[in-house]
């Protein structure tokens, strides 16, 4: 008897004094908050080349070679620094055409092509270095961009109004619901850039001999961010 007794007394001490309900624990939110900063350009890089043919491979990569030496020359003297060339995209190939008879194809000389990307760091100069290397030679352009020589302080800058952005969503949509906005749990942020996408801009760079519009660049940030719904 006395052992029944200490096994009920002991379930009795065993039994919670109380519960917690997932009810009472706090709610979360997650919102994404963007931004964009547009910026006038302080650089341009140009993809340009140089592309020769030849009766041999020889011939067409010794045409090629003189060309794109007379173009790098050029630039030097429009102003580009030998840190803002660099030759890529290297190539030669036989020149396959179809034969008289139409009935298959059949090599004629050789294609030399060798790209050169440029930056330019005073876009004023713009038109003038594409000016002057059209003129020595260069007789492939693959694409002028623009962008920043130091685009950290413009991403801050986005990154910054993101956060704002995430917020103000965050306290609308809280509110709007009757709840009031608790403190910050996480944020993550999504990388985004948009540089050298030319905006549209009016101003032409009219004393150049070829125009160029430098526009704006957009620079962009997201960030994700996770906030408690305070009770």
């Amino acid at each position: 008897m006395r052992i029944l007794s200490t096994l009920l007394l002991s379930a009795v001490f065993a039994m919670p004094l109380a519960s917690v309900s997932l009810a009472d624990t706090a709610g979360t939110i997650t919102v994404t908050g963007a931004a964009t900063v547009n910026v006038v350009p302080d650089l341009a890089t140009i993809q340009l080349g140089v592309t020769t043919q030849g009766t041999t491979a020889a011939e067409a990569m010794a045409a090629n070679t003189a060309a794109l030496t007379g173009v790098i020359a050029r630039l030097k003297t429009a102003g580009v620094a030998d840190r803002d060339m660099q030759t890529s995209n290297l190539s030669l190939n036989p020149n396959w055409v179809t034969n008289s008879a139409g009935t298959g194809s059949e090599v004629q000389g050789y294609i030399a092509t060798n790209m050169l990307t440029v930056r330019v760091r005073a876009l004023d100069s713009t038109g003038a270095v594409l000016d002057a290397s059209i003129s020595d030679g260069a007789n492939t352009l693959n694409g002028l961009t623009f962008g920043l020589q130091d685009p950290r302080p413009q991403e801050d800058a986005a990154r910054k109004a993101a956060v704002v952005d995430a917020m103000a969503r965050a306290k609308l949509l809280v509110e709007a619901a009757g709840q009031h906005l608790g403190r910050i749990l996480s944020i993550s942020e999504q990388q985004s850039y948009d540089g050298g996408m030319p905006m549209a801009y009016s101003k032409v760079m009219d004393a150049a001999p070829v125009p160029v519009a430098g526009g704006e660049v957009g620079i962009s940030a997201q960030v994700s961010m996770v906030f408690e719904i305070a009770q």
